[in-house]
């Protein structure tokens, strides 16, 4: 992989659901976000997906953890595979996610994403950073909790603990106005203890309070 003297890195926020034509993941999460939202006894709030992009020089990538199945094209940079709901569902490919560092990929929902890109970053360092750390994303079933962190394990994971485990600053990250980013403490948290970087002790707690 080419590495040139300049990149940065862009984090996007997307609404839960976006680019899903059928509305099936759109209604789902707003069912689970009344049902969370009345035993935590809050308001509901809208739900966001996140995802990076990362450029350097003259390419382009998109960094995303999204279902296994769905998109047709070959070449889009999957480096790593894990089971949704259950470990041993992810033997059906209806059951696994891809985590993708696509080359000149593109975000199909990003004509919908809300404030966004916000820039993270500007040096070349932090942008090879984040592209060397993708295959090393620890691959924990996605929307469960298997590490005790008080969040479940999904998309908005791997984009924290790219962050926290690159040297990017995290505290002062959160989603947009009224929204939630369920999963984001969990990769912050799990960054801490691998001791890749991000936050520890009270940070995390305040940056999950304000995400989760």
């Amino acid at each position: 992989m080419g590495r040139e003297d300049t990149g940065h890195v862009d984090l996007y926020w997307l609404p839960l659901g976006a680019g899903d034509g059928s509305g099936c993941v759109r209604g789902n999460g707003r069912i689970y976000e009344l049902l969370a939202a009345r035993h935590q006894r809050r308001e509901a709030r809208d739900l966001y997906h996140s995802a990076l992009e990362v450029t350097l020089g003259t390419d382009r990538f998109v960094i995303e953890m999204t279902p296994a199945w769905g998109n047709k094209h070959e070449d889009r940079g999957v480096v790593r595979v894990g089971s949704v709901g259950l470990r041993r569902l992810g033997r059906s490919r209806f059951f696994r996610y891809e985590v993708r560092r696509w080359r000149n990929g593109n975000l199909p929902d990003v004509s919908e994403a809300v404030d966004s890109p916000q820039r993270q970053s500007s040096d070349a360092v932090r942008a090879n950073r984040v592209l060397d750390l993708v295959p090393e994303f620890p691959t924990f079933t996605w929307g469960r909790d298997e590490l005790s962190t008080g969040d479940m394990w999904n998309s908005n994971s791997l984009t924290a603990w790219l962050l926290a485990s690159s040297g990017h600053e995290t505290e002062s990250i959160e989603p947009p106005l009224h929204g939630r980013a369920p999963g984001w403490a969990a990769g912050l948290v799990v960054a801490a203890r691998r001791g890749t970087g991000g936050p520890t002790g009270r940070a995390v707690n305040q940056v999950a309070s304000s995400l989760a």
